[in-house]
């Protein structure tokens, strides 16, 4: 059973939205789901500071020992942030994903957040 904290919103291919303080600031990660069928990660390339998406648009890779896997903008906007941690250590993600192993920090553009799902609604997507 996946770990789906209730204060996050998720995506249909495993990433997450974590609100900050600050109402159009979020951190965006990938949940235990999606590590778990990854494997163990050991690579991650994220795009730099200033970079701008739309909702859907690919924003950088992860690859693990037997697998590589395109990220997706949950959200649209622009990276405020990127994880540096993870550069010298990308397991952080298999280890801490909801903590450690965030990966960027975004201010959302005005509705980037639409279609996200709630706890309940990605619970029911993975089966559990």
């Amino acid at each position: 059973m996946s770990n789906i904290p209730a204060d996050l919103r998720y995506t249909k291919e495993h990433e997450y939205v974590r609100a900050t303080s600050e109402s159009d600031v979020v951190f965006i990660g990938i949940t235990d789901y999606a590590q778990g069928e990854l494997g163990d990660i050991v690579y991650v390339e994220l795009p730099k500071v200033g970079a701008t998406y739309g909702s859907h648009d690919v924003f950088g890779t992860v690859e693990a020992v037997k697998a590589v896997s395109e990220l997706f903008m949950p959200v649209a906007g622009e990276v405020l942030e990127v994880n540096g941690r993870l550069d010298g250590e990308p397991a952080l993600i298999n280890t801490d994903p909801y903590g450690d192993g965030w990966m960027i920090k975004v201010r959302m553009t005005a509705g980037g957040d639409a279609g996200l799902m709630s706890p309940d609604a990605y619970r029911a997507q993975l089966g559990e």
